[in-house]
């Protein structure tokens, strides 16, 4: 997620995303609509939102959603119908982007964006849909979760019960910061798409690779969605990382994490701005360190875009009442107000990441952290968001050689892991 932190007053941060097709409600709604779009759903009615859908196929997905749900005849089928269609959707985006099965459209297979928009359409049809036997705001929101965690490839983690293969999770965000620019992908969503179900060959023998998708929301993970997601396989893997997009031209090992929300608007264009709320918040440390072999990953010629061991944090020393920016990592007594991915939600992710490691008694033997990735940037020409294309030959290349950059540093992360 974009590199966001305070710095004398500052906020800085960078970019990703794009696109959906307004589906056609079908599914018997009431006159009056009990539930409004949400502000994300509300992006869906752009023009680039409905270009990437209908040039990727994934302009059929929300209308046949909705088709079934017109069909249904009671809760308990609503949520089975939905749990198919959000397992089927994630797992045909994985698909499209590993190359199997129809591309959908001339949208290049690496795309992460159809996936996020399609989500939208969906979740849109499910929060407008008036069923006749009646739906309880507390059932809508269960079907809700339900289509969220299984689209995002959540409930979805798989590994073989095979020895001598390693297991690694990845996960990765969604776009944001659309209301700036409506197209913006993000390249640590497309890595997991690209990476989902992968085994990489090591020095130590085959890798598998499972990742899963997270909202740009703060709510969301106030809600524990990365700690329910995470806490059945931190104890089972070799080695995990959260990913998310950072600064232009660079790829960044986040060194220490912050324990601070800085306010940055989320999807939603909503602020928090506070300690990151945890369970048993009396035992919550002001920072979490990665255990990633960061030296050897930054020795390693991974690919095109250099990669930095960043150790910069922002404090308010023991004592203090200022923001101080420290070069070299937090001082002892210090409080957070940005870890070295700043203090938004890519921040956020590697710190409740490395907090659960260690409150699960990993921190000496798993090794996990944040990996920042470049800012996608469209290619030159093409910075308008007004007068732009949805996408460009620089802009995939840009797209791909990030996603090869990171199963690299994955790569070499694992065997540096022994």
């Amino acid at each position: 997620m974009t590199y966001i932190r305070v710095r004398l007053g500052a906020l800085g941060l960078a970019a990703v995303l794009a696109g959906l097709a307004t589906p056609p409600a079908l599914a018997a709604p009431a006159e009056e609509p009990t539930a409004a779009p949400t502000v994300e759903e509300q992006r869906l009615d752009r023009a680039a939102p409905q270009e990437i859908l209908r040039r990727s196929g994934f302009d059929t997905v929300a209308p046949e959603l909705a088709r079934g749900l017109g069909r249904v005849r009671s809760y308990a089928e609503a949520e089975r119908l939905v749990v198919r269609h959000g397992e089927e959707l994630w797992r045909r985006a994985v698909d499209r982007a590993q190359g199997r099965g129809p591309s959908g459209g001339d949208l290049s297979r690496d795309d992460d964006r159809p996936l996020y928009w399609a989500r939208l359409g969906m979740t849109r049809e499910v929060r407008q849909w008036e069923p006749e036997f009646g739906l309880t705001d507390t059932q809508r929101t269960k079907l809700l979760t339900s289509l969220e965690r299984t689209s995002r490839g959540q409930d979805t983690i798989r590994y073989p019960n095979r020895k001598g293969v390693k297991r690694i999770l990845v996960t990765g965000f969604d776009p944001f910061t659309l209301d700036r620019d409506v197209r913006i992908s993000n390249p640590s969503g497309a890595t997991a798409l690209a990476l989902d179900g992968t085994v990489i060959k090591t020095a130590d023998g085959p890798a598998r690779i499972e990742t899963a998708l997270f909202p740009v929301r703060w709510q969301d993970f106030t809600d524990g969605t990365v700690e329910r997601t995470l806490r059945p396989y931190l104890p089972r893997v070799d080695l995990f990382t959260t990913v998310s997009q950072g600064r232009v031209g660079r790829f960044d090992i986040e060194r220490t994490n912050g324990a601070w929300r800085g306010g940055f608007p989320d999807n939603e264009n909503l602020s928090r701005t506070e300690t990151i709320p945890v369970k048993d918040p009396d035992s919550q440390p002001q920072w979490t360190p990665t255990t990633l072999p960061y030296k050897e990953i930054v020795a390693a010629s991974t690919g095109r875009f250099p990669v930095y061991d960043n150790t910069e944090v922002t404090e308010i020393p023991a004592g203090g009442t200022d923001p101080v920016v420290r070069p070299g990592g937090p001082t002892p007594g210090s409080t957070a107000r940005a870890g070295g991915g700043g203090n938004y939600l890519s921040n956020e992710i590697a710190y409740r990441a490395t907090l659960l490691r260690d409150r699960l008694g990993l921190r000496g033997s798993l090794p996990g952290g944040h990996v920042h990735t470049p800012v996608l940037q469209f290619g030159t020409g093409n910075t308008d968001p007004a007068t732009g294309t949805v996408t460009d030959p620089q802009f995939v290349q840009n797209r791909l050689d990030i996603i090869a950059q990171v199963r690299e540093i994955v790569r070499v992360a694992a065997e540096a892991s022994r």
